[in-house]
């Protein structure tokens, strides 16, 4: 699939602060960036570099007067992606698990599996493949958890979606996977710019690690998963945001927009793989 990614945000600066953003599309195997561009106006100093393996990009920028900042990213992109069987995939005992995945095991700041690993069992326990529980996960998740826009704020975490039953993309992501780390299936964060979402917007969703490889879930079943375009990956949000300040500047705006130009696009959606009992991966 081919890809046209447009952002912008805008910042009021109330004086010196350092930010880092998380705006630039990933370089996978199966993702490439043709061209991009990042514009800062007015002109900053920009250092980039990558976290988490060498995957995720980063930009940093420091700035020291009150104004105005408004931040530019476009980008010309190509995504493919990897369809299996469930039924095919083999769940492996954690004995066995590739140790990059070991770390996706694990409670973070808005995924606190440990403190719902009863809750977990007692609604996906009777489940022993990792795709059967993740699935099981993402589907209650749509049924039980309203999104609500604008519900939720940066503090948020599982355990406060939980109680509150709504969110945003975010909160699905966090839900889905701390509930999957509690029954011992890894599970990461992934935000990405999505084709056919509306509002357009920037999206998270979560993946789990089975047999291999990362297969994606999306509890919000808003955009199809064949028109998600990989921006950052981590535990949770707190490791893939957009964008993270330090200092006090107020965000004032913000867009996020992917179209498509390949005229055999197919949405993928749930609906078809259910059907199908299919997993997707993003390559």
């Amino acid at each position: 699939m081919y890809f046209r990614i447009h952002c912008e945000l805008d910042y009021a600066l109330q004086g010196p602060a350092t930010f880092l953003f998380a705006l630039r599309c990933l370089q996978t195997g199966g993702q490439s960036v043709l061209a991009e561009s990042l514009v800062f106006s007015p002109f900053v100093d920009v250092e980039e570099f990558s976290l988490t393996g060498g995957m995720n990009r980063f930009s940093r920028i420091q700035t020291w007067n009150p104004g105005l900042i408004k931040i530019c990213y476009q980008a010309q992109v190509t995504t493919s992606f990897r369809i299996v069987p469930a039924s095919s995939l083999h769940t492996t005992g954690l004995g066995n698990l590739n140790p990059d995945a070991i770390p996706f095991l694990f409670p973070s700041r808005y995924c606190q599996s440990d403190r719902l690993r009863q809750f977990a069992l007692e609604l996906f326990g009777h489940w022993n493949s990792s795709h059967a529980i993740a699935t099981g996960v993402s589907d209650w998740i749509f049924e039980n958890i309203a999104y609500v826009g604008g519900s939720s704020g940066e503090n948020c975490s599982a355990i406060d979606t939980l109680s509150r039953r709504q969110g945003v993309c975010r909160d699905f992501a966090h839900l889905g996977i701390a509930l999957c780390r509690a029954l011992s299936v890894p599970a990461r964060y992934a935000t990405c710019y999505a084709y056919q979402l509306y509002p357009a917007d920037f999206h998270a969703c979560f993946e789990v690690f089975i047999d291999g490889w990362w297969y994606l879930f999306d509890p919000t079943r808003l955009a199809p998963l064949n028109g998600l375009v990989r921006i950052a990956t981590g535990r949770d949000a707190a490791d893939a945001a957009v964008c993270t300040t330090f200092g006090n500047p107020e965000s004032i705006g913000s867009a996020a927009r992917c179209e498509c130009s390949s005229l055999d696009f197919l949405p993928i959606t749930h609906r078809i793989l259910s059907h199908e009992n299919q997993a997707f991966a993003l390559l």
